[in-house]
């Protein structure tokens, strides 16, 4: 299987979340269908389809946790420089409106647009890549072609 591509960081709070279905969410929801089991009648009781559906989803997301983690290719981005690639901060200007903005090209998993943490195989980080400081870059988005100028890269 391909590698997925991802920071420390993303590493690290992938890893804080299967541990805490693991060690808290599971047993929690184990112990809420005993519970429920004790009410009598399952084939009317809410609560126990409650737990067991929240169950199938802890268990999913464990599973789904688990591989993702193993496929995980973490990338260091301190150790890196030059162009716009993986890991990469990168100041922006919209030069439309000048507004400033800026991203970290992270991978697929950690995307967080509001966080400013831009997943790597979007359209804006595509047309980024291999770009340097002072360079200008179009982005076809939905609503049409969007332009930016590269103002700063950094990588820590």
């Amino acid at each position: 299987m391909e590698k997925i591509p991802m920071t420390r960081a993303g590493f690290t709070a992938l890893e804080a979340e299967l541990k805490t279905l693991k060690s808290e969410e599971r047993p929690a929801v184990i112990k809420a269908i005993a519970e429920a089991r004790e009410h009598g009648d399952l084939s009317e009781n809410a609560e126990y389809h409650a737990a067991r559906e929240k169950q199938s989803f802890i268990e999913g997301r464990v599973k789904e946790l688990e591989g993702i983690i193993s496929l995980a290719d973490v990338i260091d981005p301190s150790t890196m420089s030059g162009a716009i690639k993986f890991g990469a901060t990168v100041d922006l200007v919209d030069e439309d409106t000048d507004e400033e903005k800026t991203y970290q090209i992270v991978g697929e998993t950690e995307a967080n647009i509001d966080k400013g943490l831009l997943n790597i195989k979007s359209p804006l980080a595509r047309a980024l890549i291999g770009k340097e400081e002072g360079d200008s870059v179009e982005v076809r988005t939905p609503g049409g072609v969007k332009g930016y100028e590269v103002l700063g890269i950094r990588y820590v």
